[in-house]
């Protein structure tokens, strides 16, 4: 492996927490890299290395912008587009909810993925990383540890002077199993017995205004605020200005600023369940793999919660 791409944490994880136990920070050389540099890629796709790069493009519609069209327009040579709203659960009132194992197999198995796939997923935000890490996150739900983020997504590729292909993907159609990992979700009903119990810590990756009610919510009828006890980390927080994630000791460091405890449960939650994983990512990047997420996240609290439960600076929630 080239020296600039060694990984933060370089082998598969065999001690993954068990469901029950008492999570705790584990060192980060037992986890399988999360982030690849995109010299190692580069390196990689011309010593045609078995991997499998996934383009998980994903906007906001107030965004206006069309992540499969742009994939046709520009993405790494070999990369297929991985899109969050059809591998989710079509059933659920949310957005690109988590979709169930058999489903999700069948989706990645289309894409080319295959159970001894090294997975290297990426998107083309003007952020570096924004919706990549819940692909990453939603490989590892469903048992397939063998994934990474390309540090820096798109941008940095480009930024680099490294190709893009352009057209429409044809992957091989591969075999995946999947069984979904409890432990990595979390509900609407966990989330709410935590409000009495704080039987772990949860962290909102929504920018601040969001958090604190005073800057709208993307969505019609969702007003901004926060779940009560919630502490408040923005996913962009995690990244440098080149949009590259930072260096585990400032992750940690960001942790503690925060009051957040990685000795202790955590969960992740956001707006619809994309930018929660960016505080996955970065416990992982600290040796802490068991990080939840809240998938239906603050969509989901604001329609169901009772009033008094949705904390907010703003008008919060109305009978």
């Amino acid at each position: 492996m080239a020296e600039s791409a060694q990984p933060r944490g370089s082998q598969e994880s065999s001690s993954q927490t068990e469901a029950g136990q008492k999570p705790s920070v584990m060192a980060a050389g037992s986890l399988f890299r999360a982030l690849v540099s995109a010299k190692w890629v580069a390196e990689s796709l011309k010593a045609s290395q078995p991997l499998k790069l996934l383009d998980a493009s994903w906007y906001l519609p107030k965004m206006k912008r069309d992540a499969q069209q742009e994939f046709e327009e520009g993405h790494i040579p070999g990369a297929t587009f991985f899109d969050i709203d059809l591998c989710s659960d079509r059933t659920s009132p949310y957005d690109h909810m988590l979709p169930n194992a058999v489903d999700f197999a069948e989706y990645v198995g289309k894409l080319g993925v295959g159970n001894g796939t090294h997975v290297v997923v990426y998107d083309g935000s003007d952020q570096g990383s924004y919706s990549a890490p819940r692909v990453w996150w939603m490989f590892r739900a469903f048992g397939h540890d063998t994934v990474s983020l390309l540090d820096g997504g798109l941008r940095n590729w480009k930024r680099e002077g490294y190709p893009l292909s352009s057209g429409r993907a044809r992957p091989i159609q591969a075999e995946f199993q999947a069984t979904l990992n409890p432990m990595f979700v979390k509900t609407y009903e966990d989330i709410k017995d935590n409000v009495e119990s704080h039987r772990f810590q949860v962290v909102d990756a929504r920018v601040e205004g969001r958090f604190r009610g005073i800057e709208p919510e993307p969505r019609e009828g969702i007003e901004p605020g926060h779940i009560p006890g919630t502490l408040n980390i923005p996913f962009i927080d995690f990244l440098t200005e080149e949009g590259l994630e930072k260096s585990p000791d400032t992750i940690q460091k960001l942790f503690q600023d925060k009051k957040v405890d990685l000795s202790k449960p955590l969960v992740a939650t956001c707006g619809s369940g994309v930018t929660a994983c960016h505080v996955a990512l970065g416990a992982y990047l600290c040796g802490k793999p068991d990080v939840a997420i809240y998938d239906g996240s603050w969509v989901e609290w604001y329609m169901r919660a009772r009033p008094e439960d949705v904390i907010s600076e703003g008008r919060g929630k109305t009978l």
